[in-house]
């Protein structure tokens, strides 16, 4: 390379800096291009990302809650009920931001998903907002306290949104906010208690504005580690927040006051109790006050729905033919040694009646899986050397634990065999 080449290469060919001026500079055959030009096509990119996102959700065909339910039929099997109630309230919820109408006020449907856990409440939230490509957090209420206690604050959440939308607030201020195990935050009984409840009743009080809309002042990296550093304002009302939680015992409040209770001699047998899922299609704001929500709490989630408990057919879907699905992933893992990984459909019903006498619901079937495959893929390398070309997962192997059959590239002379 000539010496006239080095020196045009020690110049920016964009913005001109010489390479002292900037952090880094990328030399090209022909071109040269520093750190600070990267991150400025970096913004112009996403910033006509973004542009055409909003064309998008104007778009009043983009927010079809058909069409949002098809995409969420690609990650959740089963769940019909609560993909609908979804589809509905985020498509009227992104309608209200981009068609508000004149002389009219629409309040926010923020939704409340209640069911067992390992049923899809999370992935139906995620599969949301990777449709409408809006910021997505997924918040523990678990972790929450009042502000001045040990614990996150609750504009802990917004921070972390922020930092989603890589401090961009008018895409903050378009994002969706997913709460999860919001029924620990329940107050232990109706009754108003004489001593603080710090990460019960009292983060429901300090959810209360940052639900129904407020303009909420909060510190980019956190204020508790940082406190000198410049606040930044984050209007929450256009925020979408979706909660949820197993509310366990959440049906036998609703027994009780469908069936109240007699005692004495003309008392009324009642029938067998329902199933609980069939419980939770009777449910009302009241029953989830009476768990221990707070009533001004409750009211800002207008929108009730649930979802099923699946049943082992659900799970074998789940594994097999949804979008990312668990056993393709596996899969990959043992392809990049050339080694393929077979289930055979026994296995696979073996592991989903495991998982539902568990009662772990789809989250329980990877620990299933990964119990079985450990070993194997701690070894795939020796086995990829000693020419195994396939594993196979049959059902004695899920129900007695027996051996993995290996299949072995010389499979015309006979060698397979169970090790």
């Amino acid at each position: 390379m000539s010496k006239e080449t080095n020196e045009k290469n020690l110049n920016c060919d964009f913005c001109g800096k010489n390479r002292n001026e900037v952090d880094k500079l990328i030399v090209g055959n022909d071109t040269s291009i520093c750190n600070e030009c990267v991150d400025l096509c970096h913004d112009i990119l996403e910033n006509d990302r973004f542009t055409k996102l909003k064309k998008n959700l104007i778009n009043k065909d983009y927010l079809n809650p058909i069409k949002i339910k098809e995409h969420l039929d690609k990650y959740v099997i089963s769940q019909d009920k609560a993909k609908i109630a979804l589809s509905v309230a985020v498509a009227n919820h992104f309608k209200r931001i981009n068609h508000p109408p004149k002389d009219l006020k629409i309040e926010k449907s923020n939704i409340m998903i209640a069911g067992p856990t390992g049923n899809g409440k999370t992935m139906l939230a995620r599969a949301i907002a990777e449709y409408l490509e809006v910021p997505f957090v997924i918040a523990d209420a678990t972790t929450l306290t009042e502000a001045g206690y040990v614990g996150d604050d609750v504009e802990s959440i917004i921070s972390r949104l922020l930092h989603v939308a890589d401090y961009d607030v008018e895409k903050a201020q378009n994002g969706i906010i997913f709460i999860d195990e919001i029924d620990k935050i329940a107050r232990k009984s109706e009754n108003v208690s004489i001593t603080r409840d710090v990460s019960g009743e009292g983060v429901q009080q300090a959810l209360l504005k940052l639900v129904e809309g407020t303009d909420c002042r909060v510190a980019p990296q956190g204020g508790r580690k940082h406190p000198s550093q410049e606040l930044i304002n984050v209007n929450t009302e256009n925020i979408l927040f979706i909660a949820s939680g197993a509310f366990v015992g959440l049906d036998k409040i609703i027994e009780k006051r469908k069936t109240p209770g007699s005692i004495g001699f003309g008392a009324t047998i009642s029938e067998k109790e329902k199933d609980t899922l069939e419980m939770l299609n009777d449910i009302e704001p009241h029953d989830f006050v009476s768990f221990g929500l707070i009533p001004e709490f409750t009211g800002r989630f207008p929108v009730f729905t649930h979802v099923e408990k699946l049943d082992a057919a659900d799970l074998v879907h789940i594994m097999t033919d949804t979008k990312n699905c668990i056993i393709d992933q596996y899969k990959y893992y043992f392809t990049l040694q050339d080694i393929e990984l077979e289930f055979s459909k026994e296995a696979l019903v073996a592991i989903a009646d495991k998982a539902v006498t568990l009662e772990t619901g789809a989250r329980g079937l990877k620990s299933i899986i990964e119990d079985v495959l450990l070993p194997h893929q701690f070894h795939m390398y020796d086995y990829a050397k000693d020419g195994v070309k396939k594993l196979i997962v049959d059902e004695a192997t899920i129900e007695y634990n027996d051996k993995i059959k290996f299949v072995y590239e010389e499979v015309s002379n006979g060698k397979t065999e169970r090790v």
